[in-house]
């Protein structure tokens, strides 16, 4: 008798796709090649991995994974023993379509996309994961942000006189009986984090991560986003709604987090660049064309932006005559703020065993 195959539905990301990599063994060779070669950097025995998962998991594997669009969600439910949703929407809808689910689980923490009072009605489990990878997200941002204040991508190495005279700077040491000796280069325009203000727009998981740290470094955090949080999650996150123009004008670090689609493309363009405070900084580490390329050279050549900061750039590889890179006050890194692969790793073995703990039932 052929053993019971548990349909899992799962909303098709580029990471949940690891999923369908470890549970369905209809997998293709191609996509396992794929994903393979993709981990190599930080996992090099793939296979052990997932063989080992898949011991850890005996309960699900092999499973019937369906990946699916928000369009072909409806159409998977009948059948469907679990659902892993990142953004698809699981309402009272869904839940009627879906007579034999045990659990729902979300790719991320915040469950507003799940409505959990009708699930729990049902008896349906809602499960969630707090992603490493976004928390490696919030950590690059800070070490951005931290590498424009201290101007550690111009001062690191630049330790001795010689270099100092080959940069065409003089060097006047202090009068060390009366003075101390720190910043014997007289190097200026360095800026400290705690007392600025941060201006997050998009306080979703990432964003959230990130407004956690600004509060740690004794920085005053605003944010904008279309729905106002409630007021008990402003202040467990120690945050201020600010409209948007309000936000531009006020903050002193400005951390666009926003996915990118039709509505956000170029959300920080021409106008929005301008009106935002003088000597300012952005740090993205969100989608490189959330801001408009042409507006920010424009801000960076003026002097109005006091700096600029990117992970994900708009072309991957880029080009090394990027204009972005002639300037001293902008670091871009390349598209590395989510990791180690680890983090992803780590996150889709958490989800695998929720599963199946929740599916042995």
């Amino acid at each position: 008798m052929e053993r019971h195959r548990p349909v899992v539905v799962v909303e098709d990301d580029v990471w949940t796709r690891l999923l369908g990599v470890v549970l369905d063994a209809s997998i293709s060779e191609e996509r396992w090649a794929a994903f393979a070669d993709f981990m190599s950097p930080d996992l090099p025995d793939f296979r052990m991995w997932c063989e080992k998962l898949r011991t850890t998991a005996a309960a699900i594997y092999p499973s019937d994974v369906k990946l699916v669009s928000a369009e072909e969600l409806h159409r998977h439910l009948a059948s469907a023993e679990a659902i892993v949703t990142e953004s698809l929407k699981i309402g009272e809808e869904e839940l009627a379509l879906a007579p034999h689910l045990k659990v729902v689980h979300k790719y991320g923490a915040i469950f507003r996309n799940i409505d959990v009072a009708a699930c729990k009605a049902r008896g349906v489990k809602v499960l969630g994961v707090r992603r490493r990878a976004n928390i490696s997200c919030a950590e690059h941002a800070f070490a951005l942000m931290l590498t424009l204040a201290r101007r550690m991508n111009e001062l690191s190495g630049l330790i001795s006189v010689d270099q100092l005279t080959a940069m065409g700077r003089r060097y006047t040491p202090f009068d060390r009986r009366h003075t101390p000796g720190a910043n014997w280069g007289r190097f200026a325009g360095l800026r400290p984090l705690n007392g600025s203000t941060i201006g997050i727009i998009g306080l979703g998981e990432i964003g959230r991560e990130i407004a956690q740290r600004a509060a740690a470094f004794g920085m005053t955090v605003f944010y904008f986003q279309r729905t106002k949080l409630p007021r008990a999650d402003e202040e467990s996150l120690n945050v201020t709604y600010r409209p948007l123009e309000l936000l531009l004008a006020e903050s002193d670090w400005v951390i666009p987090q926003l996915p990118l689609d039709s509505s956000t493309l170029h959300f920080l363009n021409r106008e929005r660049l301008a009106a935002m405070k003088p000597g300012a900084c952005i740090v993205n580490v969100s989608r490189a064309e959330v801001i408009d390329r042409q507006a920010l050279l424009e801000v960076l050549r003026s002097g109005h932006l006091g700096g600029f900061a990117l992970d994900s750039q708009y072309e991957e590889p880029g080009r090394p005559d990027d204009e972005l890179l002639s300037f001293a006050n902008v670091v871009l890194t390349p598209h590395m703020a989510g990791s180690p692969r680890t983090n992803g790793l780590n996150d889709i073995e958490d989800i695998i065993r929720d599963l199946a703990e929740a599916l042995a039932i």
